[in-house]
């Protein structure tokens, strides 16, 4: 049951801008095993504050594949420098366990955690991880910087497999509409919740309904409610407020997630949502299922490739 910590990464490009957008591909061998979560650190150094609040403000996609295979698959809803609040991604990650996204509340000397969870079996020898990260602006120069990626090993029992699948957009107008949420083919297990973003930080729903779980709608703050968000669950760093403690909210404008309760995939969710605005929301599902001992599947050859220099030279002569 031991728990191993192995960077397979380190860099200072993959970094974010106050020019613009950036957005960074990268692959590595790492080692086979149980990955038990893919973490990535970064650091900033800025003369002044890049960013209203905390780092996940600023990520706009986030995108993991092992041997192949989507594990994680995240693009925000929105994400500004200027939002003085919880960043959605952030947001996201605590919703599938506490202190998955964590921060040191600094305004210049920026230190943010990302704990992505995966829970799969590697096969011995060597497997590949790629990532796809891209930013938002930052609102001041970044004079500094490192981006880190670690893997943990875990070989405890009683882990889940994880995947954050490809998300379900949809533009709403100003009415009651079902929104047909698509589930991935072929990933087995339940999905535990899906999380909701609008196009901008603020919530402009009356509240909505999961047509498999009930009878009438449940307004937004009631989902929060059951979430529990509304209990002071929210943390994030805001080094405006303080720099000794993490910042409490209740909500995060533009975001919610969805508790489903180990819903089966049997088909599509469908989600009755009332909208109070022309505008365009998106809907990622999280499946999750008990861990098992087959590795992830890597590609096999199965036809032979035989060089031979003698019959190519007849071949290319016979031509």
């Amino acid at each position: 049951m031991a728990v191993s910590y192995s960077m397979v990464d380190q860099n200072t490009t993959q970094l974010p801008s106050n020019a613009g957008p950036t957005s960074y591909a990268n692959g590595f061998n790492i080692a086979g095993g149980f990955v038990d979560e893919v973490i990535l650190r970064v650091t900033l150094a800025t003369a002044a504050a890049p960013l209203a609040a905390d780092l996940s403000n600023i990520v706009s996609s986030l995108r993991l594949v092992l041997n192949g295979s989507t594990t994680f698959q995240f693009n925000s809803g929105y994400s500004l420098a200027a939002n003085n609040g919880p960043g959605q991604l952030g947001y996201f990650l605590n919703s599938l366990g506490d202190g998955r996204f964590v921060e040191v509340p600094n305004d210049t000397a920026k230190e943010a955690y990302f704990r992505i969870p995966v829970g799969r079996q590697l096969a011995a020898g060597i497997s590949r991880m790629e990532i796809a990260l891209a930013w938002s602006a930052t609102a001041s120069a970044v004079n500094s910087g490192t981006v880190e990626w670690w893997v943990r090993y875990n070989s405890a029992p009683g882990q889940s497999t994880t995947t954050v699948s490809a998300n379900t957009s949809y533009t709403h107008a100003i009415a009651q509409e079902n929104v047909v949420v698509r589930l991935p083919a072929g990933v087995p297990g339940t999905v535990a919740g899906v999380l909701i973003q609008n196009d901008s930080a603020a919530d402009q729903m009356n509240g909505l309904r999961l047509l498999s779980q009930s009878t009438y709608q449940i307004d937004t703050d009631m989902w929060r409610a059951f979430n529990s968000d509304l209990y002071n669950n929210i943390l994030y760093a805001d080094a405006g407020t303080s720099t000794t403690q993490q910042t409490i909210a209740i909500a995060v404008e533009g975001g919610l997630f969805l508790p489903t309760f180990g819903l089966t995939t049997d088909s599509d969710l469908v989600l009755q949502v009332d909208s109070t605005a022309a505008t365009t929301r998106t809907y990622t599902p999280v499946i999750t299922s008990p861990v098992t001992s087959a590795t992830e599947p890597q590609g096999r050859q199965t036809t032979p490739l035989r060089s031979n220099v003698s019959a190519a030279v007849v071949a290319r002569a016979e031509d």
